[in-house]
Order: structure tokens, then sequence, then C-alpha cells
């Protein structure tokens, strides 16, 4: 079984704390969705799991089943079973997109893939996410819309069957049918037992692939944790609830929103504990 424990996790980005002692924990076969304002650490506690350079971590520990990911690099922390799905994919002029799956297959496996298995196992992908075929053999997400960069995503996690893999809104920017082919990935590689750690705004994403666990991340810190009946009371309220219960203060820029998103317009990115 693999596990990702998150103890005490400080870190700074250019010499600022955004992270503010995260503790954390997730297994495979579970699904945590992570919720809170713009701007209060979500991105970035993703971003230091995977290893970014940018994030400085001063505090704390990381561990996958055991081993210590504050010493592995990226790389390596991909190849030991996580996956990060990135809220703005980057275009790779020059790095053919059916190349770059191939390697990042290659590199979890003992024995390379035989090049009619990788078509084979491409071909299933591409067409559960109704990618064209043409699409992979373009440079990575260069010229692909917003829409078809997250669904390369998705077909990358498709393709890697990690342990554990990581959503940053990988919903924003899709259409009702993409993100009903999104969920329905999800769904598929949670019955595989591969655990997800969700960051959405939106109830719809939570709705198909129904996390188990909730967590919601104010100022860099964990400050309330549940079931699902937190994102019903998100989507309601927004946060004030969050003020009142547990005195935090969020200022508060508009009256509602439980329209579309999950309170983030009903919050400032400052916070005042």
């Amino acid at each position: 079984m693999a596990k990702l424990i998150i103890k005490d996790l400080w870190v700074q980005v250019e010499g600022q704390d955004i992270l503010k002692g995260v503790d954390l924990t997730l297994s495979d076969h579970e699904t945590l969705a992570l919720l809170g304002p713009n701007g209060h650490g979500k991105s970035t506690l993703l971003g230091t799991i995977m290893g970014h350079p940018k994030y400085i971590v001063t505090e704390g520990s990381m561990t996958l089943d055991g081993t210590n990911l504050l010493t592995m690099a990226p790389d390596e922390r991909a190849r030991a079973g996580l996956f990060l799905g990135m809220q703005n994919p980057s275009e790779v002029p020059g790095v053919v997109n059916s190349d770059f799956l191939k390697a990042a297959m290659n590199t979890r496996r003992v024995q390379p893939l035989a090049m009619f298995e990788f078509y084979r196992a491409l071909d299933k992908a591409t067409k559960v996410m109704k990618i064209p075929l043409e699409l992979a053999h373009r440079p990575l997400n260069e010229g692909f819309s917003g829409g078809e960069k997250k669904r390369n995503e998705i077909l990358q996690l498709l393709l890697l069957e990690p342990s554990i893999a990581l959503l940053d809104e990988i919903d924003s920017g899709l259409d009702i049918d993409a993100l009903s082919m999104v969920g329905h990935a999800i769904a598929t590689l949670q019955q595989k037992g591969v655990g997800f750690l969700v960051i959405s705004h939106y109830a719809r994403l939570y709705d198909l692939v129904t996390p188990n666990r909730v967590a919601v991340m104010i100022d860099g810190k964990i400050v309330v944790t549940g079931g699902q009946e937190i994102i019903q009371k998100i989507d309601r309220t927004g946060y004030d609830w969050i003020r009142a219960e547990y005195g935090i203060s969020i200022e508060k820029v508009t009256p509602t929103m439980n329209t579309t998103s999950l309170g983030v317009c009903a919050t400032k990115e400052k916070t005042r504990l």
C-alpha cells in the first residue's frame, strides 16, 4: 500500500512562509479533496510534494512508503509513483507528445515497452479521452487548446497509473462533456486503487469523483477536515462558517458564491488569523 505522510511542513517562496505547518496523510485507494480560497497554499503544497525547486522546505517531513521525499529529485518522485496533473501545463516545442509519453512510461518499467504495446495503450487511452491520435504526434502541448492540454494531462495519468495522483484544478477550462470524460477516467483509476489529492473550486468535479475525505487550507494551514458535508457547506455558504466556528477571519469581497464555485469568489487572498 502506497502512503504519503506529511508532518509539520513549512515552505517558503522568496523568503516568505507560504505553508505553515501542514499535516496530511494520503494512501492509495483514497481520494482527498483539498479546498480553500485562491492564494492560500494549495498549489504550493502539490508543487512541494513533487519537488519543484521554487518551493523551499524549511521545516517538517514528507515520506512516501517510508522513503524521505525531501532527498529525492522530481524524476525520482515520479518513478516512485507520484503524478502531478498541472493547472497550467507547459508547451514544450521540439518534444513529440508520444515520445514524451513513451519515455515516461518506460521510467517505471524494468523492461522498455515494445512499440506495439505502447501504441495499443496509447490508442486505448486516446479513445477514452476522445483525443485525436494526431495530437500524440505533435510537440507536447504546443498549439493545444486549454481543454486539450487538460485532457492530455489525464491521458498521461491513464498511461502511467501512478500510486498517488495530485490534480491541480484539472477541471478548469473544461466544457461539460470534457469534464465528464475526466471524471470517468479518474473514477476508473480509483477502482484500480490509485490515490488522489484533488484541488478544485467546483462541486461538479467532486460529484463525479466522490472524495472520501475533505481538507480545507487557509493561510497555509489545514484548518478543517471531514467528509463530503464540508463540500456541500462551502458550496452553499462559502467560507464564512469557518470564521464563526473556528475563529479564522477571511475578508469577504462578494455577498454570495453558491452558484458554481466553492467559495473562491467569497474571499480575498489575504486571511487574518
